[in-house]
């Protein structure tokens, strides 16, 4: 196959993000600087130290419209819905008509992460149950007591491929079906295997991007726990700070994006728009520890390096880069020295900015809509702003607060998780 042959190009988006439904919303919340960040009354009720988050409110988009029976709305998950949301959305932003390609050559790779609100009646059919006798669960008598108050298709919604399994039966997807669980590198990732597929000839067609709905007391309790999150509960929307002095944890976020993935071929061949082609991705694993970095910044840095020369391109042709940028000290700075690793002197000249000042950490679903950010600032040559930047603590352009134009052909977009995950996509300006 001819090294052009090879090029992956994005048609089609669909996002469902605290900014609303569609890219549309995503990137008009993105470019007027706007924090979605506030106070939910029921983590407060939870007693939650700070109960703040970006979530998707409910009533912006009822699943059962996008999804191919209404009914199976029942059997999914928050992120499940999310995800077929957004698939329907990015199947029709790329013309895409399914009938016309071949059912096994259709697939779809999805970063999958946790469950939302709706979904932790799991555990407090579990909570319930003990109630009525606390004894372990290990006795005899849990199974009666637990099946009492347990919904039989709740356990469904618990499977970590299920979001996919549901864009799948949605489209009737018929080649590979694979979910990626790497923690907040599973958007990107999922991304980049689409690419691998794709230029493997694995399929025609791949839906890819991530999903996740974390926004529950469990799971904001737990990273509360972890001491990653924001503490500013009353100051919402400037809770979230990254690269700043005063920075102090993240504030989460839930939705999806997913992207339709063809080679450039196949994408001209039926007449497909050309949003942005993915040139490049890198992934490695720190091999360190389940929540530290290596200080040194070397995984990350690995990452960066490969999807680059992936790529095709040095580190001097890359004129942005969306960062993980969460806003914990430790992220931060190991993010920091591996950029200038990479990057050396030229870093306090390039813009590099975090979409998570805005929209909150989407978790597996953070690096396809940071992605999906990547492709906007190329299409209308712009660097997104880093939101909530007061009080520098880098010598770094974070773009502060406001959007800037920028001359971009080649970007990165920038992925770490928890158990030493590290991904990174080259993404390049579309061209015919």
């Amino acid at each position: 196959m001819k090294e052009c042959d090879r090029a992956v190009v994005v048609t089609g988006i669909g996002m469902v993000t605290p900014m609303g439904i569609g890219r549309a919303a995503f990137w008009e919340g993105v470019l007027e600087s706007r924090s979605t960040a506030r106070r939910i009354p029921w983590l407060e009720e939870a007693g939650v130290p700070a109960p703040i988050g970006c979530p998707v409110e409910d009533g912006w988009a009822d699943a059962g419209d996008y999804a191919r029976e209404r009914k199976s709305v029942k059997l999914m998950s928050r992120a499940a819905r999310h995800a077929v949301i957004a698939s329907t959305l990015a199947v029709r932003d790329a013309g895409l008509r399914m009938e016309e390609i071949e059912p096994n050559r259709r697939a779809v790779v999805l970063g999958a992460g946790g469950v939302g609100l709706h979904d932790a009646d799991f555990l407090d059919a579990l909570l319930a149950g003990l109630a009525e006798d606390p004894r372990p669960a290990e006795t005899a008598s849990f199974y009666e007591r637990a099946r009492r108050h347990i919904h039989p298709l709740t356990p469904l919604r618990l499977l970590p491929n299920i979001a996919t399994a549901h864009v799948a039966i949605t489209h009737e997807l018929r080649g590979e079906t694979v979910t990626i669980c790497t923690a907040c590198t599973s958007g990107t990732q999922a991304l980049g295997e689409a690419v691998r597929m794709l230029r493997e000839g694995r399929a025609d067609v791949v839906l890819a991007g991530g999903t996740d709905a974390m926004i529950n007391p469990i799971g904001v309790i737990g990273f509360d726990m972890l001491g990653v999150l924001s503490r500013r509960g009353d100051d919402p929307a400037h809770a979230c700070r990254p690269f700043d002095r005063q920075r102090d944890g993240f504030v989460m976020g839930e939705g999806s994006a997913l992207f339709v993935l063809e080679l450039r071929a196949h994408a001209i061949a039926r007449g497909a728009p050309l949003l942005a082609e993915l040139s490049g991705y890198g992934v490695c694993s720190d091999g360190y520890r389940v929540t530290d970095e290596r200080e040194d910044g070397s995984g990350p840095a690995a990452a960066m390096r490969s999807a680059i020369g992936d790529a095709g391109i040095e580190p001097a042709d890359v004129q942005y880069v969306n960062a993980h940028g969460t806003g914990t000290v430790m992220n931060d700075r190991t993010e920091v020295v591996a950029l200038q690793g990479v990057f050396g002197g030229r870093l306090p000249e390039m813009p590099v900015s975090s979409t998570k000042s805005q929209i909150g950490h989407l978790l597996a679903a953070a690096g396809a809509v940071e992605a999906a950010a990547c492709v906007f600032a190329l299409r209308d040559q712009v660097a997104p702003p880093t939101i909530n930047h007061l009080t520098p603590d880098f010598d770094i352009d974070v773009v502060p607060n406001r959007p800037r134009a920028a001359a971009l052909r080649d970007v990165i977009s920038n992925s770490f998780g928890f158990g030493g995950q590290n991904a990174c996509l080259a993404i390049r300006r579309a061209t015919a």
